[in-house]
C-alpha cells in the first residue's frame, strides 16, 4: 500500500485498544491504549507508556512472523500508539497453546505450575466477556456458527507454526513462551492471524529464575508491569520510541 487511508470514525473500543474505519474499506487504524485490564475487565488501570510500548511490541512480532511465511493483517505502525491492519471479519474464538502448565490450567486440573507440556496443547475459548471467555470445543464452535470444520483446522496449524517461530525467538533471548492467545479473521476468504501479540496475552518467564515477564505481574500484583514489557523487547532487539 502506497498511501495511508485518511483514519475515520471509532469501529470498537476494547479494555485496551481502540478500533478506527478509514476511507479504504480493506483497512483499519488499530490504536493500542494504556488501559489495563484482567479478570476480564473486573481490575483496570491506566499503566504509563504501555499502549506505546504493546504497539511497537506487536509490530515487531508481527513483522517476524511474517519473514516465517505467516500472514497476518499488521501492514505498518503509523505513530507509536497506532498501527494499520487488514479489516477481517473476526472468528470469535481465542486459540489457546501451551508449552508449559500455568494459569487457568494448573486450577482446572491440578497439574504442577511450570511443568512441560509435550506435546503442547492446544485448546479453544469463545471470545465473550459475560461469559467469563469459557473454554469450548470443535463441536461447539461448529454447532453454533463461529467456525466451520475446516477453519478450526487451518487456526490450529496456524497456532503450531506460530509456536514453532516464536519459542525460538524468545528461547534465543533467554525466555521461555510459556502459553499465549491468538485470534483469526476472514480476509478475502483466508484465515489470517489477527488483534495483537504481546506481553498481555502470553506467558514469558525467564528461562533461568522463571521470573514472570508478562502480564501476570498485574494479575498477581508484582508491579513494574511496563518496565519488564520493555525489558521482554529489549532482550528481542527492539527500540522503543
Amino acid at each position: 500500500m502506497k498511501d495511508t487511508p485518511k483514519k475515520l470514525d471509532e469501529l470498537y473500543a476494547g479494555k485496551a485498544k481502540s478500533v478506527f474505519k478509514t476511507e479504504d474499506a480493506d483497512y483499519l487504524i488499530l490504536e493500542f491504549r494504556d488501559d489495563t485490564s484482567a479478570f476480564d475487565g473486573k481490575q483496570v488501570e491506566q499503566l504509563d507508556r504501555k499502549g506505546r510500548v504493546n504497539n511497537q511490541f506487536n509490530a515487531f512480532i508481527m513483522t517476524r512472523l511474517a519473514e516465517a511465511g505467516i500472514e497476518t493483517h499488521f501492514e505498518k505502525t503509523l505513530s507509536a500508539t497506532e498501527s494499520l491492519v487488514k479489516h477481517m471479519q473476526m472468528i470469535p474464538l481465542e486459540c489457546v497453546v501451551r508449552n508449559q502448565a500455568a494459569g487457568s490450567l494448573c486450577r482446572r486440573l491440578g497439574v504442577e505450575e511450570g511443568a512441560d507440556l509435550v506435546p503442547p496443547t492446544f485448546e479453544l475459548f469463545l471470545k465473550d466477556d459475560a461469559l467469563g471467555d469459557p473454554m469450548v470445543n470443535e463441536s461447539h464452535a461448529q454447532t453454533f456458527g463461529w467456525a466451520s470444520q475446516e477453519q478450526i483446522s487451518r487456526m490450529r496449524e496456524l497456532t503450531f507454526q506460530v509456536n514453532e517461530v516464536l519459542k525460538q525467538i524468545f528461547d534465543a533471548a533467554g525466555m521461555m513462551l510459556v502459553d499465549y492467545k491468538l485470534e483469526f479473521g476472514v480476509f478475502k476468504d483466508r484465515i489470517v492471524l489477527g488483534d495483537e501479540f504481546s506481553p498481555d496475552g502470553c506467558r514469558l518467564w525467564d528461562k533461568e529464575t522463571k521470573e514472570k515477564l508478562d502480564k501476570d505481574r498485574f494479575r498477581q500484583g508484582l508491579g513494574s508491569v511496563v518496565e519488564s514489557y520493555e525489558v521482554v523487547g529489549h532482550r528481542l532487539g527492539i527500540e522503543f520510541v
